[in-house]
């Protein structure tokens, strides 16, 4: 594999429809690959330059060792700064003795860090239609960094050097959530299942689903790709949040008035509710949903900072840094929901936003033969300068 892993690159050879009806949400699967081709997402060396470049305090940087948090002040220290106060330090000695020690190493939003896993995080994000954050372990001992645990988000797990043991312990509540009424309760017996995933491996894992992870002896280096599926009380939250228009639902409910006024108002409560549960409803909470994600940092520098917005030459690449936008046919136009706004072009600029629509880097060049002969080379420019003014375009 040479370029960013998609869904299907993960699932193969499962179909990415077959991997939707299925796997997701249901079951964890593990998907047996070449070791390898995960390599150049996060190599040691750039990770070794990200520990010596940026300042990471806790708990975005951690250690966990036989399911306890490492004291932090173990392995850092505070030095003084001239403008910013104190920032932690990492020691090296005293990180590397509680790595050799058997700590796993932990290191949250690693997408944010790293290029190539950034790129990864884009294309599930369009592939999944949810917010990704990618965190990092690596460990070398023989412990386990957490104990039996179930998270509340489903997984990628994507084996990227060495290997590490998994035991899958089942489910004991179906689809819990973070804000829930009832914790789950930890299983009792064996693991359902036990096995080592392997470099260049993928372990795809529900929320819900208890597991723990220990290392074998050997380096280990891990991404997992978390990712928070909309369920039916996030539908129910926007839904609340539509209602806001209505005056019915912002005024004050009749606390003090007869039992009668107060069955009249749950009457036309109900009424308005019911009104608003259409069949589209989900439809329209998801579309909405991909709409208002935020778009991704990327700048482009110098070239958004300058009056012309893009690079002079058109085989430089530009991408759209909204994963999950949204086009909205109209009558003569076409509308790119994304970021939280409605950016309307007359129809002629389809074919261009279609192009840009997987977030996958494309020359200028590319965008302008696209659009021939309808729209012109000058035109292109424009169209893409005027979504790079909004923040949902970067030269790359």
């Amino acid at each position: 594999m040479t370029g960013i892993p998609t869904l299907a690159d993960l699932v193969a050879p499962v179909e990415v429809s077959q991997f939707f009806t299925s796997v997701q949400g249901r079951t964890h699967r593990r998907f047996a690959g070449q070791a390898g081709r995960f390599a150049r997402l996060l190599p040691w060396t750039d990770l070794n330059r990200a520990l010596r470049q940026h300042r990471l305090d806790f708990p975005r940087l951690r250690l966990a060792h036989d399911g306890a948090v490492v004291p932090v002040h173990t392995y850092t220290e505070m030095v003084d700064t001239r403008r910013n106060g104190q920032v932690p330090r990492l020691l090296n000695a005293p990180l590397s003795e509680k790595l050799r020690d058997g700590a796993t190493l932990v290191l949250d939003s690693v997408q944010e860090m790293f290029e190539p896993v950034g790129d990864l995080a884009a294309t599930l994000e369009h592939d999944l239609r949810e917010k990704i954050q990618v965190n990092l372990y690596a460990g070398w001992g023989t412990t386990h960094g957490f104990d039996v645990h179930w998270d509340d988000h489903d997984a990628f797990i994507i084996q990227i050097a060495g290997r590490k043991r998994w035991r899958i312990h089942g489910v004991s509540r179906p689809f819990p959530l973070m804000r829930d009424i009832e914790l789950p309760q930890r299983p009792e017996g064996e693991p359902i299942d036990d096995f080592m995933l392997e470099d260049g491996d993928v372990l795809y894992l529900p929320r819900g689903h208890w597991h723990d992870v220990s290392a074998v002896g050997e380096q280990s280096l891990h991404l997992t790709i978390g990712f928070n599926r909309a369920t039916g009380v996030d539908l129910v939250a926007w839904l609340a949040d539509q209602l806001r228009v209505d005056q019915l639902f912002r005024e004050d409910l009749p606390r003090f008035g007869t039992a009668e006024d107060r069955a009249t108002r749950a009457k036309q409560l109900r009424e308005q509710l019911v009104a608003r549960l259409t069949d589209d409803v989900v439809d329209r909470f998801l579309t909405d949903r991909d709409a208002q994600a935020p778009a991704h940092s990327r700048l482009g520098l110098p070239f958004t900072a300058t009056p012309g917005l893009l690079p002079e030459g058109d085989e430089e690449e530009v991408l759209l840094v909204v994963p999950r936008a949204v086009l909205e046919p109209g009558d003569g136009t076409i509308a790119l929901a994304a970021a939280g706004k409605r950016l309307v072009f007359a129809a002629a600029a389809e074919p261009v936003l279609t192009a840009l629509l997987p977030a996958q880097p494309l020359s200028i060049k590319t965008l302008v033969e696209v659009a021939a002969p309808t729209l012109d080379r000058k035109t292109v420019r424009a169209l893409l300068g005027e979504l790079v003014k909004h923040g949902v375009l970067s030269p790359r």
